[in-house]
């Protein structure tokens, strides 16, 4: 029994070391990328008050109509790459970029109209017609961001299922040093304003997509997963939005239903401070939720792996040992916002109005924070048994049938006002955390297995020609 004991604790050991050396590099990929809007933003602060007003719609009206929706389509890479290379199918993960290249390619082209009537949208919105000319204009030249920012997903995932972290890190440190330069140069140098600070993004991200193409195409690491581009790449590509579309609206739906907070701030008896409060609190928890992320992305790659390998009790092992990370995770950045609650608003302002009200709702914006830590640990185990469709039905039940409507009903039925938003949405975040927790620790993994051999079976037979049949014959 002692040494079955000390088995079972090297195990631990093991994986915990294993989820630490993905996770590590995984959250500053996550940090660095979330940087890139803020670089933008700051420089654009500085040219003044109406152009940070119509920078930020534009970039919340992209985030909600186009990088959020690239950024969940992408992340059914993590189920299909990361189950082949489990399973050994290395030419199957090229083979999977290829597809979710061409399909984020092609999605591309609506979402580009779209941002292009940006100005035209907010109009008829109602909303302030010089704030909704300067969105129109960063929403314009923030359209060339949109392919490189599809392709990169793609190449985040595929480098990520292989556990090749140091490219990613060191592509996305160079690239954000470069967008720092390059934004400068574009908005004071040059004198381009808004539209540099637009299309600095977009130039960053190509130099991104360049640096990780170079690495995927020369580098020995790569050479059984890409094998260049196949036909096959072009193939069979509703398999891949079978899995995309309820990866993104997995995605989406919990994104969106943060966006509605801010709808719903601007309706309250004092919009200005309110507003500033939720922007500010939103801010903090999309920063935090960053390492929530990379530990998620973790996960999402070792339970990928191990049921493509067919190892069910390792894939089970791996979500144990994240679950009690992400405690712990949350648990401390929990205590660390709550001892910072006087002093972490004048990181963003002087306004003591501002800070006093956001030091009263920093334990509730804890409490949702650490309901994050856990189901953004949980939302990457789904990713990585390929329950999407489930993950999009659990979000859409816990933030519209009762995230958004608790949080309306603090706010404007019991006025509670701004911390009624967010009581409300930590509701949802928590029915969504213990229904991941119930289907996680309830699920058969030796029948998710079987699943992620299935899958694997379908994605490859399907598109690849077999090479045995003539050998044997």
């Amino acid at each position: 029994m002692g040494l079955d004991g000390d088995q079972k604790w090297e195990e631990v050991i093991r994986e915990i070391k294993k989820q630490m050396g993905l996770a590590g590099p995984l959250v500053l990929v996550s940090f660095l990328q979330y940087s890139l809007q803020l670089i933008s933003i700051m420089f654009i602060g500085h040219l003044g008050e109406l152009q940070l007003s119509g920078a930020s719609m534009a970039l919340s009206f992209a985030g909600v109509t186009g990088f959020s929706l690239l950024l969940g389509m992408g992340s059914a890479l993590e189920t299909l790459c990361g189950q082949s290379y489990g399973g050994k199918q290395y030419e199957m993960l090229g083979i999977h970029m290829q597809r979710a290249m061409v399909v984020l390619s092609l999605i591309c082209i609506p979402i580009a109209l779209l941002w292009a009537s940006i100005e035209q949208i907010l109009t008829f919105l109602k909303q302030d017609p010089l704030i909704s000319e300067q969105a129109g204009i960063y929403g314009k030249w923030l359209i060339p961001s949109i392919i490189p920012y599809g392709l990169l997903q793609c190449q985040l995932r595929f480098l990520q299922t292989q556990h090749l972290t140091s490219p990613l890190l060191i592509s996305t440190a160079a690239s954000s040093f470069i967008h720092l330069l390059v934004c400068w140069v574009l908005v004071f140098g040059f004198g381009f304003g808004i539209k540099g600070a637009a299309f600095s993004t977009a130039i960053t991200y190509w130099v991104n997509v360049i640096i990780l193409g170079l690495y995927i195409k020369f580098s020995p690491h790569c050479q059984k997963t890409w094998t260049g581009f196949s036909i096959h790449g072009i193939n069979n590509l509703l398999t891949f939005l079978a899995l995309a579309v309820p990866s993104s609206l997995m995605v989406c739906l919990e994104f969106w239903s943060y966006e509605f907070l801010v709808l719903m701030s601007g309706l309250l008896p004092n919009p200005e401070l309110e507003t500033s409060m939720l922007s500010i609190s939103l801010s903090t928890s999309s920063l935090v939720y960053r390492i929530a992320y990379g530990f998620g992305s973790a996960v999402s790659t070792r339970v990928s792996n191990e049921l493509g390998a067919g190892k069910a009790m390792a894939a089970k092992l791996a979500v144990k040992v994240v679950v009690f990370l992400g405690l712990i995770e949350g648990i401390a950045l929990g205590v660390l916002l709550i001892s910072l609650r006087n002093k972490w608003g004048f990181v963003y302002t002087n306004e003591p109005q501002v800070v006093r009200y956001l030091s009263s709702i920093m334990p509730i914006l804890a409490i949702s924070n650490f309901m994050d830590a856990i189901q953004g640990v949980l939302s990457g185990t789904a990713r990585g048994c390929g329950w999407q469709k489930i993950g999009a039905w659990v979000n859409l039940g816990a933030y519209y049938l009762v995230g958004l409507p608790c949080a309306i009903t603090f706010t404007f039925v019991l006025h509670f006002g701004g911390k009624g938003l967010w009581m409300g949405i930590t509701c949802g975040s928590c029915l969504q955390s213990i229904l991941l927790l119930l289907i996680t620790f309830t699920t058969n993994w030796e029948e998710q297995a079987t699943k992620a051999k299935e899958r694997m079976m379908d994605t490859s037979t399907s598109t690849l020609p077999t090479i045995t049949t003539p050998l044997l014959q």
